[in-house]
């Protein structure tokens, strides 16, 4: 579901993505963190390329993470744009844009919290489908290879979301350029978790019909994550373009994210709901506080979209304004500490 970046697990209580090795968050031990939130920032105006640091784009403050510790939030899934990154494939990392993830992974490591680098590009390179002839997989694998050889050793690196939201001519190479990047990652990091997101946008209610052949996908460490989206507007777009439907029923979100839980715990694999967000509206608040209690019974974690300094007047934004907590924050703030039976 396509927003407004650029203009703006789970077989039943088995062990989550993030806890799956032991040395990924100790201080979790083999207890869940239900609750994550997504932070944008460093992939802002993904037409603007390279961009600006600072005006097109900025990476959170130094002390950004202290409001997020204290609200309970220990998972983060940063956004990053592969051309920031990489801005010549097969090269090396941009050095300043790469020395803004490291201290962003270092502040995470301070506060006992964990990072999962979201390659933020919807399987795209400068616009152009990734496993085309414009961008070869062999482009992809070695871009993930060489993310994962930067940072898999960072205690702050909880793990990589090989890919946001591919979609539309994407959708035809993505099984082979989701397996590229799992081979690009284990080429350096043979242990965190690989997040893999899923066709047309990632899309929850229709996961099982697209995306049957990521059942396919090989990892020789055996902790792939898949992590579908979903968004409560007439749409799903996650654009909430038009009011709330006077007929809004309240278990619009649990309906639609079930066929993906469904689909996981038949072919007993893990995942989370990596994206879901909903402006201050009473009906799409009841409908949240519904999904979340849904997804927390089947030890599912969701993300929430969307925190982050450069948001302004973003109606999903659930960055505190002047201190002061956003309705929002009412719904999964009570959410955020509860881990059930899960393991």
């Amino acid at each position: 579901m396509k927003k407004l970046i650029g203009a703006l697990f789970v077989g039943f209580c088995l062990m989550a993505c993030v806890e799956t090795h032991a040395d990924t968050l100790v201080p979790y031990g083999n207890r869940l963190p239900l609750v994550h939130m997504n932070v944008a920032g460093p992939g802002f105006n993904d037409r603007v390329l390279p961009g600006r640091n600072g005006y097109d784009y900025a990476f959170p403050s130094s002390t950004y993470l202290d409001r997020w510790q204290s609200r309970g939030i220990r998972i983060i899934r940063l956004s990053v744009l592969w051309e920031r990154l990489q801005p010549t494939p097969e090269k090396e990392l941009d050095t300043a844009y790469a020395q803004g993830i490291d201290k962003f992974l270092t502040q995470a490591a301070k506060r006992n919290m964990g990072v999962i680098l979201d390659i933020h590009n919807y399987g795209r390179y400068y616009q152009k489908v990734i496993g085309t002839s414009d961008v070869p997989l062999t482009y992809y694998e070695s871009f993930m290879r060489r993310v994962a050889h930067r940072w898999k050793d960072h205690p702050g690196l909880v793990g990589y979301d090989l890919m946001n939201e591919p979609y539309g001519a994407a959708d035809a190479y993505w099984p082979s350029v989701a397996q590229a990047g799992i081979n690009g990652v284990r080429a350096a990091d043979p242990v965190k978790a690989i997040y893999v997101e899923g066709k047309s946008w990632s899309n929850a209610l229709n996961w099982p019909t697209l995306n049957g052949d990521l059942l396919l996908l090989k990892d020789p460490a055996n902790n792939l994550v898949f992590s579908a989206h979903m968004y409560a507007d007439v749409d799903a777009s996650g654009t909430y373009q038009t009011a709330i439907p006077a007929s809004f029923d309240t278990d619009l979100a649990v309906n639609r994210v079930k066929p993906f839980v469904e689909w996981l715990v038949r072919n007993n694999r893990r995942g989370q709901l990596g994206e879901f967000g909903v402006p201050p509206d009473a009906g799409y608040l009841k409908a949240m506080d519904r999904l979340l209690t849904y997804l927390h019974t089947k030890c599912v974690p969701l993300s929430y979209w969307a925190a982050g300094e450069l948001w302004g007047g973003y109606p999903l934004s659930i960055e505190p304004d002047g201190g002061k907590d956003k309705p929002q924050w009412a719904v999964v703030g009570p959410h955020v500490k509860e881990t059930n039976s899960c393991p």
